[in-house]
C-alpha cells in the first residue's frame, strides 16, 4: 500500500455510485465504460489511490455467490440486528422489528473458487481505465473476506463456523492472489470483525475477541503468499445510518486487528458514533510497518463535510501516529449494494473532492 511522507494521500473504501449507463452489469462493454467513468471521476476529484468502484458487483460481499460453488441453499436468517431498543426504526429500515434478513442463499455444499475469469476482467478493466487517466498514486481492488461471507451467506453444510470460515479462506485465495499478482493493492473487506458483535447474540467481550482472532487467523491463512505491504484491511460497524448503540468499541478489538498481516487498517472515524475513537491511538502504539486509514468522510449522510473539518480529523491521527502513517479515507463505501444507495451520486463526488482538499490542508499543517 502506497503511503507518502511528502503529503497525506487520499483514497476511499471501494464501492462508488454506478453510473446510469450501467444498466446491465453482465454486459462487459457496459462495465468497462462504467469503470472508465468512475476512474476519471476519482482522479478529477483529487483522489490519490483509486479503485474500480465495484462496478461489476451487485454487493461488496454477496458478489461471491457468482464466483464460488456451494451456494445453492435456501435463504437463511442472516442476523439479529440488535435494535430491540428501537423496533419501529428496525421495521422501517429492514421490514422487521428484529432486523432479520433472509435474502441471500445459504451454503449447502463444499465451496471452491470459480471466478477466475471474473476477477481477471475486473483487473483488466481497472488497469485499462487508469492508463487512460494518468495521475493516480496507486490502484486498489476490494475482495470479500472469509468472515464477511459467513456473515451474509449462512452455513448449512460445514460442521461449524470455524470450519466454514477456513474453507472460505482457502476458496477465496485465488482471487486475493490474482489481485496482488496484477500489481494492485488488495483491500480485504472485514466488517464482520465488528459487526459480528453488533448484529449477533450478546456475549462477553473476551469470548468475542476469540472469535475475532479466529477470523483473522483465517484471513492470514488465505493471504499467506501476499506481502503485508500489498494489503489493507477494512473493518466497520455496518454502513447504515442507525442508532449503533450496540457497536463494540474500537479499543476492544484494535490490538487484534493490528496484529493481522495487512499493513494498513481502515476503520470508521467520521460518523457520530465513532469519531471520538481517534483517542484510542493515545494509548495504542502503531506497530512498525503499519499505517492507518481512518474514515474522515461519513458515507451515510448527504452532508458535504467542510475541508477544515476533514483537515482537523486527519490532524488528530497524524499528531498521534505520524503523518507518514496516515492515509485519509472514507468510513465505508457509498454503494455497498446496488439496491441501497443513501448518498446521492453527485454528492458523493463532492464529498470526495472535499476529502482531497482537507488532506491538502492537513498536509500543510502537519509537516
Amino acid at each position: 500500500m502506497k503511503t507518502s511522507s511528502d503529503r497525506i494521500l487520499t483514497t476511499h473504501t471501494g464501492s462508488l455510485p454506478r453510473p446510469p449507463s450501467l444498466t446491465d452489469r453482465h454486459d462487459p462493454a457496459a462495465v468497462r465504460a462504467a469503470v472508465r467513468d468512475t476512474v476519471q471521476r476519482q482522479v478529477a476529484a483529487g483522489v490519490d489511490v483509486i479503485g474500480d468502484g465495484e462496478m461489476s458487483k451487485p454487493g461488496y460481499s454477496t458478489y461471491v455467490t457468482e464466483r464460488l460453488s456451494g451456494f445453492g441453499g435456501p435463504p437463511a436468517a442472516v442476523a439479529r440486528w440488535g435494535h430491540e431498543q428501537f423496533p419501529e426504526f428496525a421495521r422501517k429500515m429492514w421490514g422487521s422489528g428484529k432486523g432479520v434478513t433472509d435474502v441471500n442463499p445459504s451454503c449447502d455444499g463444499p465451496v471452491s473458487y470459480l471466478g477466475q475469469s471474473a476477477v481477471a476482467a475486473d483487473i483488466a478493466n481497472l488497469r485499462a481505465a487508469a492508463a487512460e487517466v494518468p495521475g493516480a498514486a496507486g490502484l486498489f481492488m476490494t475482495a470479500a473476506s472469509p468472515g464477511v461471507i459467513d456473515m451474509f451467506m449462512r452455513n448449512q453444510y460445514y460442521p461449524g463456523t470455524e470450519e466454514y470460515v477456513f474453507a472460505l479462506a482457502e476458496a477465496m485465495k485465488p482471487e486475493y492472489d490474482a489481485i496482488y499478482q496484477a500489481g494492485l493493492t488488495l483491500q480485504l473487506d472485514c466488517p464482520d470483525l465488528a459487526c459480528a458483535w453488533t448484529f449477533g447474540e450478546r456475549r462477553p467481550v473476551a469470548e468475542f475477541r476469540r472469535e475475532v482472532e479466529m477470523r483473522l487467523a483465517a484471513l492470514d491463512h488465505a493471504t499467506r503468499d501476499i506481502p503485508a505491504a500489498a494489503m489493507r484491511l477494512h473493518l466497520c460497524w455496518g454502513n447504515f445510518a442507525g442508532p449503533h448503540v450496540n457497536d463494540i468499541p474500537l479499543a476492544d478489538i484494535i490490538d487484534l486487528v493490528l496484529r493481522a498481516r495487512p499493513a494498513v487498517v481502515s476503520f470508521e472515524g467520521a460518523n457520530p458514533r465513532h469519531e471520538h475513537e481517534w483517542q484510542v491511538f493515545e494509548d495504542v502504539r502503531l506497530p512498525d510497518g503499519k499505517a492507518i486509514m481512518p474514515g474522515v468522510i461519513d458515507s451515510t449522510t448527504n452532508y458535504v463535510e467542510h475541508p477544515e473539518l476533514v483537515a482537523q480529523r486527519i490532524g488528530r491521527y497524524a499528531g498521534l501516529v505520524g503523518r507518514e502513517n496516515v492515509i485519509a479515507g472514507t468510513d465505508c463505501g457509498f454503494a455497498t449494494f446496488v439496491t441501497h444507495v443513501v448518498v446521492e451520486p453527485e454528492i458523493t463526488w463532492a464529498k470526495l473532492a472535499t476529502l482531497a482538499e482537507g488532506a491538502r490542508l492537513a498536509s500543510e499543517r502537519n509537516g
